[in-house]
């Protein structure tokens, strides 16, 4: 499938800012179901972005203003060509061992709720894998889901509240894997939605290490392993790792707003 992404987030500042520092995770890598045709990030201000790569691997664009600003738009555009393969990733740079993933992480820790949940989920599990998928349907059926992205809120938070974003049902999902001694992380990236889910933000899912197969990506929201409709962009612990942007400003209270189009584009040749 050819997707075409356009996200653009505003930064209003009260102030205005005199110097501010922008990091963005908006830039997907290729790797062997997910190939990058063209992708472009940019701002509307006159300064360069510079591209770096993150502890993750992940692409990460750095932007320094030293000057008196009230508005900056960052924008992402560009088309991924990807192909369904039943949630396995392969071919990702991978800069870390796996097991940097067993890791607890402040916003994906597991309670004795979570425990004793995650335990009986996967109970009459035949493998990891059958444990996983067990796992991903048990969370898509005890959590409510709010649309957005989340991931403000702890695990263990989400988990008693019974509701919360893409990110809040990653966090879930990966401090639970990690209780079976399964390393697992965070995924953020785009997904064509349907018009009832289409929204402003990027979207979240986890990903965990199943043996012999290697990572596999679960989203539990929907119950499915991600397919050609997800474009892979950054990984983490959890979500802050891999969130989409990070700001630091001298400025007062920041308005974020943001528009985001992920949709299905022709393939070349096609009307």
């Amino acid at each position: 499938m050819r997707i075409r992404v356009t996200h653009e987030t505003t930064f209003a500042f009260a102030g205005p800012a005199r110097a501010l520092h922008l990091a963005l995770r908006m830039t997907p890598r290729s790797f062997e179901s997910q190939y990058v045709l063209k992708w472009r990030v940019g701002a509307d201000i006159d300064a360069s972005l510079r591209p770096s790569e993150d502890a993750f691997g992940s692409v990460v664009h750095t932007l320094s203003w030293h000057k008196p600003v009230e508005r900056l738009t960052a924008s992402a555009v560009g088309e991924v060509e990807t192909t369904d393969a039943v949630g396995v990733v392969r071919g990702a740079v991978e800069t870390l061992p796996p097991t940097m993933f067993l890791r607890a992480s402040p916003l994906a820790q597991a309670n004795k709720a979570m425990k004793q949940f995650a335990e009986a989920a996967g109970q009459g599990a035949s493998d990891p894998l059958d444990r996983l998928h067990r796992l991903m349907e048990a969370l898509h059926q005890e959590i409510a889901y709010a649309p957005g992205f989340g991931g403000d809120a702890s695990a263990s938070e989400i988990f008693a509240l019974r509701k919360g974003g893409a990110a809040d049902f990653a966090h879930v999902f990966v401090a639970c894997a990690r209780l079976a001694e399964i390393p697992a992380r965070v995924v953020t990236g785009y997904r064509i939605a349907d018009a009832a889910e289409a929204g402003t933000e990027m979207f979240a899912w986890a990903e965990a290490l199943s043996p012999g197969l290697g990572w596999v990506a679960f989203d539990a929201v929907h119950n499915l392993c991600a397919n050609d409709e997800y474009v892979r962009v950054a990984v983490g612990l959890d979500a802050k790792d891999a969130a989409p942007f990070r700001i630091w400003h001298n400025a007062g209270e920041t308005a974020v707003t943001a528009r985001l189009r992920v949709e299905q584009a022709a393939a070349q040749g096609q009307n």
